[in-house]
């Protein structure tokens, strides 16, 4: 997923009539992931997409 960052990937799961979304990235040492929502319309919501990236600028800053 461009949108979000290199190495970015959406797995797509259905889960009877609902689908989730579990969005990760590959680094050389791990695979992080990054955030899980059940999908409801046609594109990424801009808060899951936001939240993401959040979360991966706090993880790639490290501690404190």
């Amino acid at each position: 997923m461009p949108s979000i960052g290199p190495r970015c990937h959406e797995l797509r799961v259905r889960d009877g009539s609902k689908s989730w979304r579990l969005v990760y990235r590959t680094d050389p040492d791990a695979i992080l992931v990054v955030d899980l929502f059940q999908k409801t319309t046609q594109k990424t919501p801009i808060r899951a997409i936001e939240r993401c990236r959040s979360r991966l600028r706090s993880y790639d800053e490290g501690p404190g």
